[in-house]
């Protein structure tokens, strides 16, 4: 992983560089990530997450080999090269299987760990935070540290027989879990600089224990709580002067940056602010998700209003009664009932409903939905009152309007923020329909 690397190396020497990172499964936001950086001339990052993709396929039955070919058809198609794509694995740890024995965890870790480096994926986040089945509430810094040391070991082993790029790593995890805040959250505390400090004392000794100095060159980042999060309709904001002395205590340690999780509904505003004091990966997620299903909905009401509701493909309700009918990847999060709990998971801001759009109900309603604006050309106002920036993109001619397109779009209006608290000066471009950094 040159590119990151050389991207660390110039936000270290003042550039103000920044990349963000796509935290994201679904193939109409990964279709808007290629494109975005194709016409940026940047490069994607995406990273699938151990719950998403691992050896038992995740909840999305890929391997990271299969998730591989799927982003690197993709991108064969549109047109990013592939060396402009970078692929990564977030919280890559025992986190899938945290009820087993802490041994038996660890190993299928590594197991998860040598297949993504095999498969490609050269960003590797080392997530050992979590306790397992036989272990204690809280882990120590040292044990955390020494078995990410271990999981990393396997991954430069999984890495000399693979060839190519070296991985390049990220420690740490004070954030929650993968899938976002369980609890309402009204303020974070951030990092204490002594907390940051000594998890990078303590990965540091782990590694040079375990004979990986070469490894230790190539940690990248390290996760932290700058206090930003969101829950179920609130986002708590990023203010830098609460971050300065974390921000600072970074200076001391070479080669090294942080990378902010949760950076999801964060304002352009405080984007930039966070890349500005050394939170120079943002990973965001599920507000690209959501901004998909803004435009599904937006798209349901134009064809509602424009065929009829005898010709409506029913994508919201068909979408929550796949929710409905397994709880499985909401039932944590949301805590009402009633109208209170139709609005979560249709609107909550940890967007539930990313983990239903496979269903085959809900492909087959999709489908149908496309169809319906492959058949015809909605009604110029209708586009107006739904989706007014993809309205005027398509006034402009940048965009057609097909459904993939107008959903496209609107993911990219969400990555347009991100590019340009990564890379301000970048220059104006047409952004599959609208302009953008």
């Amino acid at each position: 992983m040159r590119a990151l690397l050389e991207l660390v190396r110039q936000h270290r020497a003042g550039e103000g560089a920044g990349i963000y990172s796509v935290c994201s499964a679904h193939p109409l936001v990964l279709r808007a990530a290629l494109q975005h950086a194709r016409d940026n001339a940047g490069q994607a990052l995406i990273e699938a997450t151990s719950n998403q993709v691992n050896q038992e396929g995740g909840y999305t039955g890929l391997r990271p080999a299969g998730f591989r070919d799927v982003v690197y058809r993709m991108a064969d198609e549109i047109g990013l090269p592939r060396e402009r794509l970078l692929l990564g694995g977030d919280h890559l740890g025992p986190n899938c299987w945290q009820s087993l024995p802490a041994e038996d965890a660890l190993q299928r870790a590594g197991d998860m760990i040598a297949e993504y480096v095999r498969a490609g994926f050269r960003k590797i986040h080392l997530d050992c935070s979590m306790s397992c089945g036989d272990d204690p509430r809280a882990l120590p810094d040292a044990l955390i540290a020494e078995r990410a040391a271990t999981l990393c070991a396997q991954a430069e082993k999984a890495w000399e027989s693979a060839g190519g790029e070296r991985p390049v790593y990220v420690i740490g995890s004070e954030v929650p879990v993968p899938g976002g805040a369980q609890e309402t959250l009204d303020e974070l505390a951030v990092t204490e600089p002594e907390a940051a400090l000594a998890s990078v004392a303590a990965h540091r000794a782990a590694f040079l224990r375990q004979g990986l100095e070469s490894a230790w060159e190539r940690v990248i980042a390290l996760v932290v709580q700058p206090g930003v999060e969101f829950d179920q309709d609130r986002v708590v904001e990023y203010v830098p002067a609460k971050a300065q002395r974390l921000s600072r205590c970074l200076e001391g340690v070479p080669r090294l940056v942080y990378e902010a999780h949760s950076t999801d509904y964060q304002t352009p505003e405080s984007l930039a602010a966070l890349v500005r004091d050394h939170f120079a990966i943002l990973k965001v997620g599920p507000a690209l998700t959501f901004a998909l299903r803004e435009a599904v909905w937006a798209l349901d009401r134009i064809e509602r209003e424009w065929l009829g509701e005898d010709k409506s493909s029913r994508v919201p309700e068909t979408i929550l009664a796949a929710m409905r009918s397994d709880p499985t990847h909401w039932r944590k999060y949301y805590r009402g009932s009633g109208r209170t709990l139709e609005l979560q998971l249709a609107y909550s801001l940890s967007d539930r409903v990313r983990y239903s759009w496979p269903a085959p109900a809900v492909t087959q309603a999709m489908a149908r939905l496309e169809a319906s604006f492959a058949a015809g050309t909605p009604p110029l106002p209708l586009l107006r009152q739904y989706l007014p920036a993809a309205y005027a993109a398509v006034r402009r001619g940048e965009i057609q309007t097909s459904a993939q397109s107008l959903l496209v779009h609107q993911v990219r209006q969400v990555l347009a923020e991100y590019s340009r608290a990564c890379d301000p000066k970048a220059p104006t471009v047409a952004v599959d329909g609208g302009t953008t950094q």
